[in-house]
């Protein structure tokens, strides 16, 4: 079976290709690459090991969205099993379109590929990461890869790069500009950092945590329902999957419960301590050390002990 794996940006590539190349170890299949966008992307496709990039070239102030009428052409023609993509905003949009120019089912999340004869086995997370998901069709099926951080590629010969022509649709889509998103002053680049869950109870016990930062000289940050949902700090110290991701040297987790979008945030952590009042908690299996405890008797706690030392 063949694997094709979509790409609009640098730091989707080498994901993407370890798990094709996984799934096809048994057989020794090539994978192929499309890549959406510059001649520096296509080229750097085309060093990891790869049969063979096909490559849409996209104009500086045209998003590879508009491209999806390449790409579905090219989906119809070339009879591939299996497609994967990252979830960014691009690749997924294209992704569904060469999924629906090929009759292929379409499943998102995926963690783990296997291919048997005529079925295609996908495994995912859910639940929060509670429980691991198996999907098995049969092919095409399409697959929105969960994406981790960037796996080492092996030194290969460089695979030949086929343009395909192209043009973008005729929807008007242009990219007006690009700035930098906001982010918190040091929140980057701190060596401790404090994040806050909905385990918090109120806005105004937001001064408690506060009062600890500036004990430990920490930044303040929070999950994903605390910017998005309650609004209680600005969505630049939100951190996940798709927010902010930090490397602290320490990383105190409070009333968090670790969903993997969380956690993906701060992978680069070199110590995560998580207090949570529910032994259950997903963030324990991730976490250096974990408290199970109220963050209203922890923190007051820790403040003392601060004192005294």
């Amino acid at each position: 079976m063949s694997i094709w794996v979509l790409a609009t940006a640098a730091d989707q590539l080498s994901p993407l290709l370890a798990a094709a190349r996984e799934a096809t170890e048994p057989t020794g299949q090539a994978v192929e690459a499309v890549v959406v966008g510059t001649a520096e992307l296509a080229t750097a496709a085309s060093g990891m090991g790869v049969g063979r990039v096909h490559w849409i070239e996209t104009a500086p102030d045209i998003p590879a969205e508009a491209y999806v009428g390449a790409v579905a052409d090219l989906a119809r023609r070339a009879g591939a099993d299996v497609w994967l993509s990252g979830a960014a905003p691009a690749p997924r949009a294209l992704l569904g379109a060469a999924a629906a120019a090929c009759g292929a089912g379409l499943v998102g999340g995926g963690v783990a590929l296997r291919l048997d004869g005529p079925t295609v086995t996908v495994e995912r997370n859910a639940l929060d990461g509670a429980v691991v998901e198996t999907l098995t069709g049969p092919a095409p099926l399409a697959v929105v890869w969960d994406l981790t951080e960037a796996q080492p590629v092996d030194a290969a010969a460089t695979a030949p790069v086929e343009t395909v022509a192209a043009e973008p649709s005729k929807s008007g889509l242009r990219r007006d500009s690009v700035e930098p998103a906001a982010t918190a002053a040091g929140l980057l680049t701190a060596e401790r950092v404090i994040g806050i869950g909905r385990g918090v109870k109120a806005r105004a016990d937001l001064a408690l945590i506060e009062d600890l930062a500036a004990d430990l000289g920490a930044e303040m940050a929070c999950s994903m329902p605390v910017a998005d949902d309650l609004h209680w700090l600005g969505p630049e110290r939100y951190i996940g999957r798709s927010g902010q991701r930090i490397a602290p040297g320490l990383y105190l987790a409070l009333g968090i419960s670790g969903e993997p979008q969380h956690m993906e945030g701060v992978r680069g952590a070199k110590v995560v301590v998580a207090v949570n009042k529910d032994p259950a908690a997903v963030i324990f299996r991730s976490a250096t050390y974990g408290i199970v405890g109220d963050l209203y008797e922890f923190v007051p706690a820790l403040r003392e002990a601060l004192r005294q030392d």
